[in-house]
């Protein structure tokens, strides 16, 4: 989907987990550098202040080649257990533009239904590979939410 230079994604998945363990994925330091990096990538996460106007830092790195890519941005709404919308800007100036990623969350009876709408994303970055990539990290997500360790 391609609007004014621009590619949007949207996904959904329904997890068995709870709509606060899925939220607290999206806002965990820890938790995002494990789930969040595409196959291949590792990711750190440099600073992350989860409150409305608080900024995040992130990179990933490529595994084969080393080579990293840093992006980061604002939170612009946290309700828990229910809605995420940030925004995401790359530092490359070849990627250019600022991203909005809204994740909303519904508790269902087979656990929480997640939304997924990413809007702005660079016309450089084809739409079908941000799909894979987010496909690929909501695989990881699931396995890191969708278990319950008890200790």
């Amino acid at each position: 989907m391609t609007t004014s230079g621009t590619n949007t994604v949207k996904l959904h998945r329904v997890l068995q987990s709870t709509p606060d363990r899925v939220y607290r994925a999206f806002l965990s330091p820890a938790a995002m550098s494990k789930w969040l990096p595409p196959n291949g990538f590792t990711g750190t996460v440099h600073e992350m202040d989860a409150k409305v106007g608080g900024r995040y830092k992130m990179s990933f790195t490529n595994h084969t080649n080393g080579h990293s890519h840093s992006f980061g941005g604002t939170y612009l709404e946290l309700k828990p257990g229910e809605r995420i919308r940030y925004t995401a800007k790359f530092d490359d100036p070849n990627l250019p533009g600022e991203m909005t990623t809204t994740i909303t969350l519904a508790k269902v009876s087979a656990g929480v239904e997640m939304h997924v709408v990413q809007e702005g994303i660079p016309a450089v970055i084809p739409a079908d590979q941000c799909y894979v990539g987010w496909q690929q990290s909501l695989v990881l997500l699931g396995k890191l939410v969708e278990v319950e360790i008890n200790e």
